[in-house]
């Protein structure tokens, strides 16, 4: 049942389940098979090409891997990240809503945008953590216990440097074996990012005990924290929703 909350459309009833199942998932954890668990981390390779050095302080990065709470959860937790936010890319303004992303028809993933400090940390780090800690990149539309177009594996870069950097590292890490199976991450055209709703925003430090976080994305966090240790920050940097 924790892992069927995920796609319950009713942000109402969604809410009303995330405290039950978070109670239940706390007393059957050890019990639970861990079949769509997270994957283990891949201590991977920097990439041999990235961006050049920029003076400036910010610059956008978009990220798509699943569920985007444990993509944000990751990247709140990396050093030199200012923002992430969870949202939607690929599809259209109008359709950037959950519960129509949810139906897997409007081109959308669940993505998340990272706004971060390139004189603080690159693209390219960004792009190392992503494929080491935050999904398995091989699997095709679907990551974990998550299936559909929504949940694919993209990366939608906002500059024409991210995309050399993106392509290059994708065949550098095709070509040196480092996983069983090829990288299915797709690079798609950046054609704009939509926040989610609210209640989707910070949702890994909101919500530490709800059971599909204790399952699939807290190891993320312990995974960053372990192979990435100076990139790695306690205190995530954290959305303001106003509320």
């Amino acid at each position: 049942m924790f892992i069927l909350n995920r796609f319950i459309t009713s942000s109402r009833v969604r809410t009303m389940l995330h405290l039950v199942v978070a109670s239940i998932a706390a007393l059957l954890f050890l019990k639970i098979p861990l079949s769509g668990a997270a994957e283990s981390a891949v201590a991977l390779p920097p990439p041999k090409l990235d961006a050049p050095v920029s003076e400036l302080h910010t610059e956008k990065a978009v990220f798509a891997g699943g569920c985007f709470w444990g993509i944000q959860g990751v990247f709140q937790h990396v050093k030199g990240v200012k923002n992430a936010v969870s949202g939607y890319a690929g599809g259209a303004a109008d359709t950037a809503h959950y519960e129509i992303v949810s139906g897997g028809n409007t081109g959308h993933a669940e993505s998340v945008e990272v706004t971060f400090d390139p004189t603080q940390i690159s693209y390219g780090k960004l792009l190392q953590i992503f494929f080491s800690v935050a999904l398995d990149p091989t699997q095709v539309n679907r990551q974990g216990p998550d299936s559909g177009t929504q949940y694919r594996s993209a990366l939608f870069p906002t500059t024409a440097a991210q995309q050399r950097v993106a392509q290059a590292y994708i065949a550098q890490l095709d070509a040196a074996h480092v996983f069983a199976r090829p990288i299915a991450t797709r690079i798609e055209s950046y054609t704009g990012f939509y926040p989610a709703e609210a209640y989707h925003q910070n949702f890994l430090a909101n919500h530490p005990n709800h059971g599909y976080i204790v399952i699939n994305d807290l190891p993320k966090v312990r995974d960053l924290s372990r192979v990435f240790p100076a990139q790695y920050r306690a205190d995530p940097v954290l959305v303001n929703t106003g509320s």
